[in-house]
């Protein structure tokens, strides 16, 4: 219940984790850095993959699987692919108590083994585009692990195409990165900015990086998805060439875009309050809790009333539970469906009933409204697109309240030390001065925003040289 969240202007660190632990989204594993996803948790995935996976059909995209362990041959085959994640790579030495002919690695990622494949698959250009996603698991052996937010193994999709023309491969990486705009802002009611990485924060493998960047209650920024520009790169390590129209041979052009459980540890640090979870309703796998009000002799009417309300709401495809459990009070529950984020809580009692009312009260806002009977599944319906906006509104306000321009370094520092939040600067492009800025500061660039060029005598916020970017800084998970 409540009283167990940790104020976020107290701890923000703790107040995160209680919010996972209390709302039973998660809890450490005994493998350390590792989590169990409870069933709340896993339902919001659930909800996630479901919202994803039918944006990334109506793309053309087919799902996959490859398997878990990759050959350590494929993934030092890149070299700029291994230099990135050697240092997280876990690694399998003994299968069936014998000692490997070739050490075997748990997938940080799959871009060497479906390359591997690729090639037996792709021979001329009426093979392509290919276009595969897979939700698997991936290990990647983390020094700081938090729940969601970092773990040692997590869940995730990643998307890996092929394609004939590097502007092909480019509209895929693009198309991909807005797919993942819409559904953080759509379905999760997060906004995010968008744009590509600088050289130093790319994926290791990739041409250019592209993400989407948002912004969390207390000023850092998480990356919630990114799309890679793949070029040639894994093509060319994995000699995948096709005959092209015009009968020459070339090297295949590549993507490959993720998102990750990241996305829910976003989710909670976005919305929630120091009451706990807030769930934005299209991502909610309970929309509306239904919570009588009786003794004992007035149970079975009440429930009964309540049943009726669940049968409508259900009819009418709202994801609806009624809780007539009598163990708890109605005050318990209403604490208890707050921690859990339900964003609509309906009560009824033998006064709503004589009459023909129920009580809405909104999980954002603990705003209460008497709704007659009969109107309560148009009310609802229309109570759940408002708090969807309402929640994005409130986001995207404190992001654009916590967002500051300067191209003044010392006034950079005391952003940074202070109020937090995104820093649009100058950056002149060269990466020492990317470096003295994450060295001196903590902070690092974000993205370089897409469509968004450095205005007219902005300079480098770091050597005063003309600024080639307008780039947008801040701490980051």
């Amino acid at each position: 219940m409540a009283e167990k969240i940790t104020p976020r202007a107290t701890d923000y660190s703790q107040w995160y984790i209680d919010i996972v632990l209390n709302a039973k989204l998660a809890d450490y594993a005994p493998v350390k850095g590792c989590m169990v996803i409870r069933p709340r948790g896993y339902a919001l995935w659930e909800r996630i993959q479901a919202g994803l996976d039918g944006l990334f059909k109506e793309t053309g995209h087919v799902n996959a699987y490859f398997p878990l362990l990759i050959p350590e041959s494929f993934i030092k085959k890149e070299a700029e692919h291994i230099e990135g994640f050697a240092p997280e790579l876990a690694v399998v030495t003994h299968g069936g108590g014998e000692k490997l002919e070739e050490p075997l690695v748990i997938r940080p990622t799959s871009e060497t083994i479906i390359w591997a494949m690729y090639k037996k698959w792709i021979q001329s250009w009426r093979d392509l585009p290919i276009l595969i996603n897979q939700w698997a698991n991936i290990v990647r052996w983390e020094k700081r692990t938090r729940p969601f937010l970092r773990t040692r193994e997590f869940l995730w999709q990643e998307g890996h195409t092929a394609h004939a023309t590097a502007e092909e491969a480019r509209e895929e990486t693009l198309r991909m990165l807005g797919v993942y705009r819409r559904f953080a802002e759509e379905w999760m009611a997060i906004p995010v900015l968008s744009g590509v990485k600088t050289a130093s924060e790319k994926f290791a493998g990739a041409v250019d990086t592209y993400a989407i960047e948002a912004m969390m209650q207390d000023g850092k920024a998480l990356q919630a998805g990114t799309s890679h520009f793949l070029g040639q790169n894994f093509a060319k390590a994995f000699d995948v060439t096709f005959q092209t129209k015009d009968k020459t041979l070339d090297h295949v052009w590549a993507t490959s875009w993720g998102v990750s459980t990241r996305l829910i540890g976003g989710l909670i640090m976005m919305h929630s309050d120091d009451k706990g979870l807030v769930v934005p309703p299209r991502i909610a796998p309970t929309q509306v809790v239904i919570v009588p009000i009786f003794k004992t002799d007035t149970k079975a009417a009440v429930v009964g009333f309540a049943a009726k309300l669940r049968d409508a709401l259900s009819a009418a495809d709202v994801r609806v539970v009624l809780d007539d459990d009598d163990q708890n009070t109605p005050g318990w529950k209403f604490s208890e469906y707050e921690l859990q984020g339900v964003p609509l809580r309906i009560e009824c009692g033998p006064r709503d009933i004589e009459k023909g009312q129920v009580v809405i009260a909104r999980r954002d806002t603990g705003e209460k409204a008497f709704v007659p009977v009969a109107e309560v599944p148009a009310r609802v319906a229309a109570l759940l697109e408002i708090v969807q906006q309402a929640l994005f509104d409130k986001a995207l306000a404190f992001r654009k309240a916590s967002t500051r321009r300067t191209d003044d370094y010392a006034e950079f520092r005391r952003l940074v030390e202070g109020p937090g939040g995104f820093i649009e600067s100058g950056w002149c492009g060269d990466p020492a001065c990317e470096a003295k800025v994450k060295n001196e500061t903590m902070a690092t660039i974000r993205v370089l925003p897409i469509g968004q060029s450095a205005p007219e005598g902005a300079s480098c916020v770091v050597c005063g040289k003309k600024a080639a970017h307008l780039a947008t800084f801040a701490l980051a998970y």
